[in-house]
């Protein structure tokens, strides 16, 4: 991949070899690279942490249940012109002027390369990503109101997160590398950790750790705690001046990591009979 630029992350994104080589695959072909994963595994960070490596400015497409692929490309405020058809002193007889380009839009028109982040692509209806497959395929879309066509100057390097609440088209997929992001090791969720916190008490770190991983196999969980929380938790037990030997006795501030009252009730539950792995 000589003449690419090459993703090695970043001193706040801890990536492993597999998603850094994947990232210059992408980069290199100039093609979407789909992330997948559960949540607090890094999928939207890596984004940040990519325009960051690169040097690059980053536009985000936050995707939610009523986002249509129209929305990132462009959007034709009629209400506006017919407003200022009836009451305003503008010229409404250029269409330019009510035209508004989406987050893609914005980055096929801009001079410089940026980084694109679609996030949570999964969240739109079943259409969404057929909607887009000629525009992610051949970087471009037409306007039809003024006739004209956009088409990138340079093309964007795009991420897309999905956290595989439902299927995606097969003939989106293909247009996209791929790659699924394991929850972290104890081991690299040390180095996470460091770079976050990197004047935490070694031995808070790892009883924490070891409290962390245990609750995360506790059975029947709905949703395990992530990385934002983990972080979020020693935050908290630093600020609380809790101390490693009371973790080891307890689970203070148990609900910075658990958000479900079921989910609490089973760790407390087992917390008396040494579920610990």
């Amino acid at each position: 991949m000589t003449g690419f630029a090459r993703f090695e992350g970043t001193e706040a994104y801890v990536a492993d070899p597999d998603l850094m080589a994947v990232v210059d695959a992408a980069i290199a072909l100039g093609r979407p690279l789909l992330v997948k994963g559960e949540p607090g595994t890094g999928k939207t960070q890596l984004a940040h942490a990519v325009a960051s490596a690169l040097g690059r400015p980053l536009m985000s497409w936050h995707i939610k249940s009523t986002t249509k692929a129209m929305d990132g490309l462009y959007h034709y405020d009629v209400v506006q012109r017919l407003n200022d058809s009836r009451f305003g002193d503008r010229d409404v007889s250029d269409i330019r002027n009510y035209i508004r380009l989406g987050v893609l839009g914005r980055a096929f028109s801009t001079e410089d390369q940026v980084v694109v982040l679609i996030d949570e692509i999964d969240k739109a209806d079943l259409e969404f990503p057929n909607d887009l497959l000629r525009e992610l395929d051949e970087m471009a879309f037409h306007i039809p109101e003024i006739d004209e066509t956009v088409r990138a100057k340079n093309r964007p390097v795009t991420i897309i997160t999905s956290n595989a609440e439902k299927d995606l088209p097969d003939a989106f997929l293909r247009r996209c590398l791929f790659h699924y992001i394991e929850f972290p090791t104890p081991e690299r969720m040390e180095k996470i950790v460091h770079t976050h916190l990197p004047d935490l008490d070694d031995r808070l770190l790892k009883v924490a750790l070891e409290r962390f991983f245990a609750i995360r196999k506790t059975r029947g969980l709905r949703k395990p705690p992530s990385t934002s929380e983990l972080l979020d938790w020693l935050a908290v037990l630093v600020h609380a001046g809790i101390d490693a030997s009371r973790i080891d006795a307890a689970h203070p501030f148990l609900g910075v990591l658990l958000k479900q009252e079921r989910d609490l009730q089973a760790v407390k539950k087992f917390e008396s009979t040494g579920y610990r792995s």
